[in-house]
């Protein structure tokens, strides 16, 4: 729907009553744009039991990132969701409990996609690659989002209200094994695993018949290794 229509749909919510009753057609729209209305807004709200890592909501007139989530379920009354949230601003760390049903409004997150150029001491350089405009954000910001990436690869840079407070590397990235113990050919014992370096510095658990030298593919999001490339 373009704007034009968006305006003259939001306009019918001030029409007098004797001219919905004349105009059947009016009140049917009202009645399709308030239910679309409230869909958009249901949208915006998030249940505790569908908490992730990562996601961004506003409590208490702050806005939070859950770096951690838990699922309780005890032998006695009802389940929970145990979290840890960063208040993006101030960077502190506060404990909360939800009950699973409960629900709170997702914030709304800018995601700018930029480049990683290189790392200067506590210091982070992205660029945007539309208009080449740089910044540099510190380690505090940054935290751990770049261990798997290597420079100029493209992140997501989320900012709220112009503020940035985390990166977002890619879901699934492709690294070489720069250093392991030496593994045996065909070795595919299940759950056998061993530590791995990779080429940005990161560690990783990867299974024994992995070698030096090998590219492997690994998720961001849990730092676990997926496959042989």
């Amino acid at each position: 729907m373009n704007m034009g229509g968006f305006l003259a749909m939001y306009r019918l919510r001030y029409v007098d009553k004797k001219t919905v009753e004349n105009n059947p057609a009016i009140g049917y729209t009202m009645q399709v744009f308030v239910k679309v209305k409230t869909i958009q807004e249901e949208v915006l709200m998030i249940s505790a039991g569908d908490f992730r890592n990562g996601m961004t909501i506003e409590l208490d007139n702050s806005v939070y990132q859950i770096v951690e989530f838990q699922h309780v379920k005890p032998g006695k009354g009802a389940a929970f969701v145990r979290t840890k949230l960063k208040d993006i601003k101030n960077g502190g760390v506060v404990e909360r409990t939800f009950r699973p049903t409960e629900k709170c409004p997702q914030a709304r997150i800018d995601r700018k996609e930029m480049q990683y150029l290189y790392s200067d001491g506590d210091l982070f350089n992205f660029m945007d690659t539309e208009n080449y405009e740089q910044v540099a954000l510190n380690k505090e910001t940054i935290g751990d989002a770049l261990k798997f990436v290597k420079e100029n690869e493209m992140v997501k840079v989320c900012s709220h209200n112009g503020s940035v407070f985390a990166i977002e590397p890619p879901l699934f990235v492709e690294l070489e094994i720069t250093d392991t113990e030496p593994g045996f050919k065909g070795d595919t014992a299940t759950g056998a695993s061993k530590p791995a370096t990779v080429e940005t510095g990161a560690q990783v658990a990867v299974p024994l018949f992995v070698e030096i030298g090998e590219k492997i593919k690994i998720d961001t999001r849990t730092g676990e290794y997926l496959s042989r490339v």
